[in-house]
């Protein structure tokens, strides 16, 4: 055996520097970008969290669908809550409770826990994605832009059911 050569390695031809200079400098344009994007991009939904009993949560949203409840869906209760209102989704093994039906242009406050275990709040096809813990009201302020029917999707592995997890926000003219 015989040792490698001392510069065992060839240097970076001129290209090669030039690219990986690139490279480095795209790397720090990023990386400065990440706090303007914070500040300026407005792409973090206006969301709060406190702590709450599962079993008050779900009597709130007994009471709140006793309240609005205009029909069913896939039977499941169909709640038109208030323009500027409150409304409130449970998550638990395997579906979200009830389905909204919102007005475009309203602003809502969508309270949302969950009874079990740690779910995922994905709404299709918009991409907005929350984190539901159970013993927490996740108070989202929510304006929808556009009509039309939207699924909720849980994207935190909940158990054997995970795939059919869903629910749905109607949202008309």
């Amino acid at each position: 055996m015989f040792a490698p050569e001392r510069i065992w390695w060839k240097p970076l031809d001129r290209l090669e520097r030039r690219w990986v200079i690139v490279a480095i400098g795209w790397c720090l344009v990023l990386t400065a970008m990440m706090p303007l994007w914070l500040a300026f991009g407005n792409q973090n939904t206006p969301a709060t969290t406190y702590r709450v009993d599962p079993a008050d949560f779900m009597a709130q949203t007994q009471a709140f669908i006793a309240e609005h409840q205009v029909g069913e869906d896939g039977g499941r209760p169909l709640v038109a809550p208030p323009a500027g209102g409150d409304a409130y989704i449970v998550a638990q093994r395997f579906q979200f409770t009830p389905v909204l039906q919102l007005e475009k242009g309203e602003t809502y406050r969508v309270h949302v826990s969950s009874m079990d275990v740690l779910h995922g709040l994905s709404i299709q096809p918009v991409n907005l994605n929350f984190e539901v813990v159970p013993g927490y009201d996740f108070v989202i302020t929510l304006t929808p832009t556009e009509s039309g029917e939207f699924q909720l999707v849980c994207n935190e592995f909940c158990g054997i059911g995970h795939h059919v997890m869903s629910g749905k926000i109607i949202v008309n003219e």
